[in-house]
């Protein structure tokens, strides 16, 4: 019998629907209180996962959900970069 291997799942804060890890941007509070785009999903901190689409991440920042799941304002040009990535990967 061939045993399938399980999927991670996780929600966006944007949209709040539930997806494959690999389908969703990381973004990470470290330890020392920087907040970084995850590309590897493997740093260590304070996690929450967003959609690789420009609505989800309007939705978060305009909700301040992102904020909130990383219990941390955040810096502009986090923002800023993570405008970048979005709209680098929707051309």
């Amino acid at each position: 019998m061939v045993r399938l291997k399980k999927v991670p799942q996780r929600v966006c804060v944007g949209c709040g629907q539930t997806r494959s890890k690999k389908d969703l941007m990381r973004i990470v509070r470290t330890p020392d209180s920087q907040i970084n785009i995850d590309t590897t999903g493997k740093l260590s901190g304070r996690g929450a996962y967003i959609c690789r689409s420009m609505e989800c991440l309007t939705t978060a920042l305009k909700g301040k959900k992102l904020e909130r799941a990383l219990q941390m304002e955040l810096p502009q040009d986090v923002i800023i970069d993570l405008k970048k990535t979005i709209s680098g990967e929707c051309d």
